[in-house]
């Protein structure tokens, strides 16, 4: 070999293997913090998905609740012609001072129509209509809020409900909206 030929075949001078390991070392940070972000997100989708499952059963078992112009357990809740014919005033359902009154979703005294839930609240673990909680939805709350929207359908005001269920968890926020109208108004099943 010639003494030029041993110039181009040289090994690499410290500061170069210095520079090499610094570079590799910078780029393998920034893909491990990539990864890191990424695992550390990658619960969110269950999260919200839990939060919406809540939602949609707490929205679902509202509707399904009887809509009548009485308090299901007024004597007339079967027969009534409107809300003016309830054996009582404070049994009439399109007065909303009267929604969910000495009622609750858990007790002795469970509400039996729609508009019983207004204003209707659960906080720390949701548990479902027979008090049986989940532990995975600990820290999570709900609440729900009914006003009458009958107008907005060209209806009496009594005759339509917007049913709003917010549930809250993990840092989402779910809010599902749905209505009810009174198509039905002396099935108190």
């Amino acid at each position: 070999m010639s003494i030029d030929s041993r110039r181009l075949i040289r090994a690499f001078t410290l500061i170069e293997l210095v520079f090499f390991i610094v570079i590799v070392s910078i780029a393998l940070a920034a893909v491990l913090m990539a990864i890191n972000t990424g695992v550390m997100h990658s619960s969110d989708p269950m999260v919200r998905k839990q939060a919406m499952a809540a939602a949609e059963s707490l929205l679902e078992e509202i509707q399904l609740q009887p809509f009548t112009y009485c308090d299901p357990n007024d004597a007339s809740a079967t027969t009534a012609a409107s809300a003016a014919g309830c054996s009582s005033a404070s049994n009439s359902m399109d007065t909303p001072a009267n929604w969910g009154a000495g009622k609750t979703r858990y007790g002795s005294s469970f509400f039996d129509n729609v508009a019983d839930y207004n204003n209707f609240t659960m906080t720390g673990t949701l548990n479902d209509i027979f008090q049986q909680s989940s532990t995975r939805l600990g820290g999570y709350s709900a609440t729900a809020a009914i006003a009458q929207v009958g107008t907005a359908f060209g209806l009496p005001n009594g005759d339509a409900l917007r049913v709003t269920v917010t549930v809250t968890g993990g840092g989402d926020t779910i809010t599902l909206t749905g209505f009810r109208f009174r198509h039905s108004p002396n099935s108190t099943n």
